[in-house]
């Protein structure tokens, strides 16, 4: 029987309330309700081309500005993550993508490493994308990388338009991270590493 790689948070703070469910099994099905419009349409990206079914409910203190929500979304999408991952076992850890969005070109590194690294170089115009706060997206990878244990690159060749660079970004992310976390034939019973262990740091 197939082992349903799953994983579910349900994070409170005095500042937000989240929940995430991802199946990185899935077909692509989305549900996101942040409370943020344009952090909605970039989770469902991240469902759409990485072929994760993501259900994302939060409420938070958007009334002040959305950085402890958009925040907290990715600490707990990261989380959601790793424990979908569990061991590790059998993944092809490795993934990379470069996303066209037509003037935008993005290229994502992503090694699911256990060990927390963000190395993200946007030139992203505009602070703002209709009413979000462009400089939220690095906090966003940030947090998913930390609490996914994710080593993640993000480098832009090509882009002066602010939502086609961003959306260029989640999209190149999808299809890398899709990739490092599909199973590997080839050794499907074994952890990717010569040390024969990928621990999540900090765990």
């Amino acid at each position: 029987m197939k082992k349903t790689r799953e994983g579910e948070i349900s994070r409170v703070t005095k500042e937000t309330d989240v929940f995430v469910q991802i199946n990185l099994d899935g077909s692509g099905k989305c549900n996101a309700n942040t409370g943020i419009g344009f952090l909605d349409h970039m989770i469902q990206q991240l469902s759409s081309h990485g072929l994760f079914d993501i259900e994302v409910r939060a409420n938070g203190d958007t009334h002040i500005d959305d950085h402890h929500t958009n925040e907290d979304v990715g600490i707990a999408i990261g989380q959601a993550l790793s424990k979908a991952l569990g061991d590790r076992v059998g993944i092809k850890r490795f993934g990379h993508f470069s996303a066209p969005l037509d003037e935008a070109l993005i290229q994502v590194v992503v090694d699911c490493s256990g060990r927390p690294h963000l190395s993200f170089n946007l030139n992203i115009p505009s602070q703002k994308v209709g009413t979000y706060d462009t400089e939220l997206v690095k906090e966003f990878f940030g947090a998913v990388v930390s609490n996914g244990g994710l080593t993640l690159h993000i480098r832009q060749l090509a882009g002066n338009n602010t939502h086609h660079i961003i959306e260029a970004t989640f999209k190149s992310f999808a299809r890398a991270l899709r990739m490092a976390t599909e199973i590997d034939p080839r050794r499907s019973s074994q952890i990717p590493s010569s040390k024969g262990v990928l621990e999540q740091a900090g765990s």
